[in-house]
C-alpha cells in the first residue's frame, strides 16, 4: 500500500542495483546530476542503499583524507 505518488513505485519495491546506487552517490558527492538522471535516480533507487552507500561513500572519503595527512606528516612536508 502505497501513499505517495502513485507514479512511483513504493521504495521496498524499487529494482535499483547497488551499483547503480554507488555510481549516483558518487555523482552526488561531486555535485553533478542533470536533472533528468536525478529524476530516474528518485524514481528506481532504493532508499536504503542510498544511505548505505553514503555511509560507505563519506568512510572511505574520512579515510582518504586521514591517510593523504599522515602522508603529508610522514614525509616532512608540512615541517
Amino acid at each position: 500500500m502505497s501513499h505517495g505518488d502513485p507514479a512511483r513505485p513504493n521504495a521496498a519495491a524499487r529494482k535499483g542495483s547497488f551499483l547503480g546506487t554507488m555510481k549516483a552517490v558518487a555523482w552526488s558527492f561531486f555535485g553533478v546530476r542533470r536533472g533528468a538522471d536525478y529524476e530516474r535516480d528518485v524514481s528506481q533507487l532504493n532508499p536504503v542503499h542510498v544511505v548505505i552507500a553514503g555511509l560507505i561513500g563519506a568512510a572511505v572519503f574520512v579515510m582518504s583524507l586521514v591517510l593523504l595527512v599522515q602522508w603529508v606528516l610522514s614525509s616532512g612536508a608540512a615541517t
